[in-house]
């Protein structure tokens, strides 16, 4: 091989590299296992999804506890992504108005607690940095100005208000899926957009209780009508309906909730454990009020639960009618404070002497919904919660609306639209 081609090889590599073709997907994680409680959603909303309007005064609130309770220097900047969450062919420079990262500088040691930690918080954009551009953005935290030193990462939404989106929620006509799904048929009004080839330019994406883990994603329109573009195809934007969640009121460890067995005092910790859940698959449907699978830090008896919660040792446990395993399935705990992320952390253990299965947590006072998934070992993409399916349940649904034009270089986040299933949520109904 010459000198020649050798520099095309090299120059094709790092164009492969550059252009996104071999760039991952990025995730929420966390990375610093003293990284506890980390929040971020929209100003005093904490089951708001995480979107800042572009060059609005509304603001994002980042919270989070150091468990390792001394004061470090944590810095946090912004990384533009398209709407497959692979970080855009863009410099910082283009997208970010101000400095590239930020240090947070507001934190306060925790006190009355039991357990030691330091809370930092931070009101996002700041003045200093601020995103400049529509679309998807994995915030880095990390420490001492060094991105190598990730602390743990979230998603967050910037959207430049171009399109009107509205919909509703059906029942599907699938006779197999009438009574346990959820259809989303919803519409966008684009006026003022080229939109040329709308099934190339636009793109939907929706969630389902703001989870991305069951994100259904590249949705195309059915039908452009002029400025509207509709989406209703018959399999299209099709959900489980779930059952409500589960829930664990944990506001307080010394008034201990309906769902607390037992507790475990020290002078130092808290440990709880919690009464067995069954399979609910079974059971019918009960509508009470729930979190939509999220969670609220809050207490009874502190003022400011962010630096004065406590933290407690949670153990949960689960039992099949049988008392048997399941077979060639492993079950997980799942929920926001969970991240849905199916790792050993949350994967629980069956002990045959008791015929249960069993892991622990260590949460924050505050009150949280959770579920069980079952997951099968052949197939890891086959996942099961144990809840059973209903059509009346009541969800949030949101729809994303992204646009690129053929000379854009990133995806646009131009519409976000909020349609939940049911909104008579003022008791219980059947």
């Amino acid at each position: 091989m010459n000198l020649l081609s050798k520099l095309c090889v090299g120059w094709l590599f790092f164009f492969l590299l550059d252009g996104g073709i071999v760039k991952a997907q990025m995730e929420e994680k966390i990375y610093m296992s003293s990284i506890r409680t980390a929040q971020l959603f929209e100003y005093g909303n904490q089951q708001g999804l995480p979107v800042y309007m572009l060059n609005s005064s509304n603001l994002l609130e980042l919270e989070f506890d150091d468990l390792e309770g001394n004061v470090k220097n944590f810095y946090y900047t912004f990384v533009l992504c398209d709407y497959q969450w692979k970080p855009a062919n863009l410099s910082a420079f283009d997208y970010i108005k101000g400095f590239t990262q930020n240090r947070i500088s507001t934190y306060r040691f925790s006190s009355i607690a039991f357990t030691r930690y330091t809370h930092y918080q931070a009101f996002l954009p700041e003045d200093n940095i601020t995103p400049t551009r529509s679309g998807n953005y994995i915030l880095k935290v990390f420490l001492d100005g060094d991105t190598s030193k990730l602390a743990f990462t979230k998603r967050m939404l910037v959207v430049e208000k171009k399109a009107i989106v509205s919909g509703e929620v059906v029942q599907p006509f699938t006779p197999q899926l009438f009574s346990t799904h959820q259809k989303l048929r919803f519409s966008a009004n684009i006026k003022g957009l080229n939109t040329f080839s709308a099934a190339q330019q636009v793109k939907a994406v929706i969630l389902q209780n703001n989870r991305w883990d069951i994100a259904q994603r590249n949705i195309l329109p059915t039908y452009v009508r002029g400025n509207v573009l509709e989406y209703n195809a018959e399999n299209l934007g099709i959900f489980p309906g779930g059952k409500e969640w589960r829930w664990l009121d944990l506001r307080s460890f010394r008034l201990q909730s309906d769902r607390v067995d037992s507790g475990a005092y020290t002078k130092s910790s808290t440990t709880l454990f919690l009464k067995t859940d069954i399979d609910r698959s079974g059971q019918r449907y009960v509508f009470f009020p729930d979190l939509n699978g999220m969670y609220n830090i809050s207490t009874y008896e502190t003022i400011n639960p962010l630096w004065q919660g406590d933290y407690a040792t949670v153990h949960f446990s689960f039992a099949r009618p049988d008392g048997n395993p399941y077979t060639n399935r492993d079950i997980y705990l799942a929920g926001q404070f969970t991240g849905f992320q199916f790792t050993d952390q949350w994967k629980m253990q069956y002990d045959p002497e008791t015929g249960k299965y069993s892991c622990s947590a260590f949460l924050k006072q505050g009150y949280y919904n959770y579920t069980y998934i079952t997951v099968d070992q052949q197939n890891p993409g086959q996942r099961t919660e144990l809840e059973g399916n209903y059509w009346e349940t009541e969800n949030i649904y949101t729809i994303l609306i992204y646009y690129k034009s053929f000379t854009d270089r990133n995806d646009q986040l131009i519409g976000v639209g909020t349609v939940k299933s049911r909104s008579d949520r003022a008791g219980f109904s059947f």
